[in-house]
Protein backbone atom coordinates (compact mmCIF):
# COMPACT_ATOMS: atom_id res chain seq x y z
CA UNK A 1 0.00 0.00 0.00
CA UNK A 2 1.61 3.83 -0.82
CA UNK A 3 1.67 6.33 0.77
CA UNK A 4 -0.44 9.66 0.20
CA UNK A 5 1.82 13.45 -0.58
CA UNK A 6 -1.05 14.91 0.76
CA UNK A 7 -2.92 13.36 3.56
CA UNK A 8 -5.95 15.61 3.22
CA UNK A 9 -8.82 16.13 0.57
CA UNK A 10 -11.17 18.77 0.82
CA UNK A 11 -14.46 17.67 2.05
CA UNK A 12 -17.39 19.39 -0.13
CA UNK A 13 -19.79 20.52 1.70
CA UNK A 14 -23.23 19.07 1.25
CA UNK A 15 -24.80 20.20 -2.37
CA UNK A 16 -21.58 20.80 -4.10
CA UNK A 17 -20.38 18.68 -6.20
CA UNK A 18 -16.36 18.47 -8.29
CA UNK A 19 -17.39 18.47 -11.98
CA UNK A 20 -14.83 19.77 -14.05
CA UNK A 21 -14.96 19.73 -17.81
CA UNK A 22 -11.82 18.45 -19.65
CA UNK A 23 -10.46 21.33 -20.33
CA UNK A 24 -10.91 22.93 -16.80
CA UNK A 25 -8.88 19.61 -15.51
CA UNK A 26 -5.90 20.46 -17.51
CA UNK A 27 -5.92 24.44 -17.11
CA UNK A 28 -7.03 25.37 -14.09
CA UNK A 29 -5.89 22.09 -12.35
CA UNK A 30 -3.18 20.05 -14.25
CA UNK A 31 -1.43 23.35 -16.07
CA UNK A 32 -1.57 25.10 -12.62
CA UNK A 33 -0.02 22.08 -10.92
CA UNK A 34 2.98 21.33 -13.38
CA UNK A 35 3.55 25.17 -13.05
CA UNK A 36 3.87 25.23 -9.10
CA UNK A 37 1.33 28.05 -9.30
CA UNK A 38 -1.76 27.80 -6.65
CA UNK A 39 -4.68 25.80 -7.44
CA UNK A 40 -8.45 26.83 -7.33
CA UNK A 41 -9.23 24.42 -4.23
CA UNK A 42 -6.90 22.39 -2.87
CA UNK A 43 -9.11 19.11 -3.52
CA UNK A 44 -6.70 16.95 -5.56
CA UNK A 45 -4.15 14.95 -3.29
CA UNK A 46 -0.73 13.78 -5.11
CA UNK A 47 -0.52 10.12 -5.18
CA UNK A 48 1.79 7.26 -6.63
CA UNK A 49 -1.23 5.52 -8.57
CA UNK A 50 0.80 2.52 -9.38
CA UNK A 51 1.17 1.53 -4.93
CA UNK A 52 -2.79 1.05 -5.41
CA UNK A 53 -5.51 -1.08 -6.39
CA UNK A 54 -8.37 1.65 -7.59
CA UNK A 55 -10.63 0.01 -4.70
CA UNK A 56 -7.86 1.13 -2.40
CA UNK A 57 -7.34 4.69 -3.89
CA UNK A 58 -7.69 7.54 -0.65
CA UNK A 59 -10.97 9.34 -0.89
CA UNK A 60 -13.00 5.92 -0.47
CA UNK A 61 -15.39 4.49 -2.74
CA UNK A 62 -17.11 7.46 -3.93
CA UNK A 63 -18.39 7.89 -7.99
CA UNK A 64 -15.05 9.72 -9.06
CA UNK A 65 -12.13 10.34 -7.45
CA UNK A 66 -9.38 12.74 -8.96
CA UNK A 67 -5.78 12.22 -8.16
CA UNK A 68 -2.20 13.91 -9.75
CA UNK A 69 0.43 11.91 -9.88
CA UNK A 70 3.78 11.34 -11.90
CA UNK A 71 4.42 10.07 -15.54
CA UNK A 72 7.17 7.42 -15.40
CA UNK A 73 8.88 7.28 -18.37
CA UNK A 74 8.44 2.69 -18.11
CA UNK A 75 4.60 3.06 -17.73
CA UNK A 76 4.43 5.93 -20.77
CA UNK A 77 3.07 3.07 -23.23
CA UNK A 78 0.40 0.78 -23.04
CA UNK A 79 -0.05 -0.35 -19.67
CA UNK A 80 0.50 1.04 -15.94
CA UNK A 81 2.24 -1.43 -13.75
CA UNK A 82 -0.35 -1.17 -10.14
CA UNK A 83 -0.81 -2.82 -6.79
CA UNK A 84 -1.78 -6.54 -8.13
CA UNK A 85 -3.17 -5.77 -11.42
CA UNK A 86 -2.04 -3.23 -14.26
CA UNK A 87 -3.97 -0.44 -15.80
CA UNK A 88 -4.27 -0.84 -19.61
CA UNK A 89 -4.53 1.54 -22.68
CA UNK A 90 -8.07 1.41 -24.43
CA UNK A 91 -8.60 3.41 -27.56
CA UNK A 92 -6.82 6.24 -28.50
CA UNK A 93 -5.23 9.31 -27.07
CA UNK A 94 -7.98 12.24 -27.51
CA UNK A 95 -6.98 16.07 -27.70
CA UNK A 96 -8.76 18.61 -25.56
CA UNK A 97 -8.83 22.12 -26.74
CA UNK A 98 -9.72 25.59 -24.86
CA UNK A 99 -12.50 27.65 -26.13
CA UNK A 100 -9.93 29.57 -28.14
CA UNK A 101 -9.62 25.73 -30.04
CA UNK A 102 -6.02 25.82 -28.72
CA UNK A 103 -4.88 22.38 -28.20
CA UNK A 104 -4.03 22.09 -24.27
CA UNK A 105 -4.03 19.02 -23.22
CA UNK A 106 -4.36 15.12 -23.96
CA UNK A 107 -6.55 12.77 -22.23
CA UNK A 108 -6.44 8.50 -22.29
CA UNK A 109 -8.76 6.38 -20.97
CA UNK A 110 -7.26 3.09 -19.50
CA UNK A 111 -8.77 -0.49 -17.80
CA UNK A 112 -7.79 -1.30 -14.45
CA UNK A 113 -6.78 -5.34 -14.56
CA UNK A 114 -6.77 -6.71 -11.48
CA UNK A 115 -4.95 -10.01 -11.56
CA UNK A 116 -5.16 -10.47 -14.70
CA UNK A 117 -8.69 -10.16 -15.17
CA UNK A 118 -10.53 -6.91 -16.63
CA UNK A 119 -12.40 -4.73 -14.29
CA UNK A 120 -14.85 -1.84 -14.82
CA UNK A 121 -12.46 0.49 -12.85
CA UNK A 122 -11.35 3.59 -15.69
CA UNK A 123 -9.44 6.34 -15.41
CA UNK A 124 -9.02 9.00 -17.72
CA UNK A 125 -5.35 10.30 -17.64
CA UNK A 126 -5.08 13.55 -18.54
CA UNK A 127 -1.61 15.56 -19.37
CA UNK A 128 -0.08 18.30 -21.12
CA UNK A 129 0.66 18.56 -24.55
CA UNK A 130 4.45 17.84 -24.75
CA UNK A 131 4.62 16.43 -21.46
CA UNK A 132 7.91 14.60 -20.67
CA UNK A 133 8.85 11.45 -18.41
CA UNK A 134 8.13 12.47 -14.33
CA UNK A 135 5.77 15.26 -15.32
CA UNK A 136 2.74 15.22 -13.72
CA UNK A 137 -0.63 13.84 -15.07
CA UNK A 138 -4.04 14.52 -13.38
CA UNK A 139 -6.13 10.83 -13.30
CA UNK A 140 -10.16 10.66 -12.62
CA UNK A 141 -11.00 6.91 -11.82
CA UNK A 142 -14.41 5.58 -11.60
CA UNK A 143 -16.25 2.21 -11.44
CA UNK A 144 -18.78 1.94 -14.76
CA UNK A 145 -21.41 -0.33 -14.94
CA UNK A 146 -22.39 -2.68 -17.34
CA UNK A 147 -25.15 0.06 -18.43
CA UNK A 148 -22.24 2.89 -19.14
CA UNK A 149 -22.99 4.48 -15.82
CA UNK A 150 -20.57 5.58 -13.53
CA UNK A 151 -21.34 3.44 -10.19
CA UNK A 152 -20.49 3.43 -6.70
CA UNK A 153 -18.86 0.43 -6.12
CA UNK A 154 -19.29 -2.20 -3.10
CA UNK A 155 -16.51 -2.40 -0.92
CA UNK A 156 -14.81 -6.53 -1.73
CA UNK A 157 -12.06 -7.54 -3.29
CA UNK A 158 -14.14 -8.66 -6.72
CA UNK A 159 -16.31 -5.18 -6.96
CA UNK A 160 -15.92 -4.24 -10.46
CA UNK A 161 -14.91 -7.62 -12.09
CA UNK A 162 -15.94 -8.81 -15.09
CA UNK A 163 -16.42 -12.15 -16.40
CA UNK A 164 -14.53 -11.03 -19.50
CA UNK A 165 -11.22 -11.96 -18.61
CA UNK A 166 -9.98 -11.97 -21.99
CA UNK A 167 -8.86 -8.21 -22.05
CA UNK A 168 -10.65 -6.70 -24.93
CA UNK A 169 -12.03 -3.46 -24.42
CA UNK A 170 -15.55 -3.84 -25.30
CA UNK A 171 -15.55 -0.64 -27.59
CA UNK A 172 -14.26 1.65 -25.00
CA UNK A 173 -12.60 4.74 -26.33
CA UNK A 174 -11.56 8.27 -25.01
CA UNK A 175 -14.15 11.05 -25.83
CA UNK A 176 -12.71 14.47 -26.53
CA UNK A 177 -13.46 17.42 -24.27
CA UNK A 178 -16.37 18.36 -22.45
CA UNK A 179 -17.65 16.64 -19.31
CA UNK A 180 -17.54 13.19 -19.39
CA UNK A 181 -20.60 11.56 -16.40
Amino acid sequence: MGSVTQQAVLRLPPGFRFHPTDEELVVQYLRRKALSFPLPASIIPDIDISKFTPRDLPGGLSTERYFFSRMEAKYAGRTRTAESGYWKVTGKESVIVSKGNIVVGMKRTLVFHYRGKRTNWMMHEYRLVGAREREWVLCRIYCKNRGGKIETPEFSESSCVTEDGDGSTDGEEASSGGKTS
